[in-house]
């Protein structure tokens, strides 16, 4: 499935996404927002290794894999991020003693990364069935150098000319914040402002996921 974002201010690349493209695990999805594109899947709950075990809730396990090339200090952190966002969503209690794995592979990074990474994740999840407390909408933004102009979503040209660099992953209940990533400087303003612009996009997020569910769920 494809949807255009709307013109204006608040605008996002493109977004497409197939679900259910792989078949070894129990859910997956292949999301591409511009040129970034990922591929997660989802295999549990599974029986966790007793080492990892946690007894009262499922332990969520993340790996990330790059396109080319071994997982870098930067992949492990992109691993962080996912499993803490996903964790907060996940009913974890549900399926104790368990594990979720959530497998991640890049395809093509053109900016944005980490917020298609876990916009993925949570469709893989949604496709698995496995029961969440609210879904996950992730939204990146830019400043640009010498200006304080907010760019939502920019690609990997844009964001060579960024001084600061925003990824947020927010509820769909209240839309609180579960998940932030900066790098460069930016004033607290700057920082405040650019969390609202990505917290008003993200509805377009949720309802790409609800108009993609609509497409492959029989009743919804």
């Amino acid at each position: 499935m494809s949807e255009e974002t709307p013109e204006g201010e608040f605008r996002l690349r493109p977004m497409n996404c197939e679900l259910n493209q792989l078949s070894m695990p129990d859910g997956s999805a292949m999301l591409m927002q511009g040129n970034t594109a990922v591929v997660a899947g989802i295999y549990g709950p599974i029986e966790a290794k007793p080492q990892k075990m946690i007894y009262d809730k499922a332990s969520v396990e993340v790996s990330y894999s790059p396109i080319k090339g071994p997982a870098k200090v930067d992949d492990r952190m992109t691993e962080m991020y996912i499993k803490e966002t996903c964790e907060a969503a996940i009913i974890v209690t549900f399926h104790p003693a368990t594990a979720i794995c959530i497998n991640i592979q890049e395809l093509e990074d053109s900016g944005g990364i980490l917020a298609c990474t876990i916009n993925a994740a949570c469709l893989a999840l949604i496709n698995a069935g496995i029961p969440m407390k609210f879904t996950i909408a992730a939204v990146n933004c830019m400043i640009q150098e010498g200006t304080e102009n907010i760019v939502l979503d920019p690609d990997t040209t844009q964001l060579q000319e960024a001084r600061a660099e925003f990824t947020f992953a927010f509820d769909s209940m209240n839309k609180d914040v579960i998940c932030c990533n900066t790098v460069g400087s930016f004033t607290e303003t700057e920082f405040l402002e650019a969390m609202e612009k990505c917290k008003q996009v993200s509805q377009y997020v949720f309802d790409f996921y609800r108009n993609l569910v609509k497409k492959y769920a029989k009743v919804i």
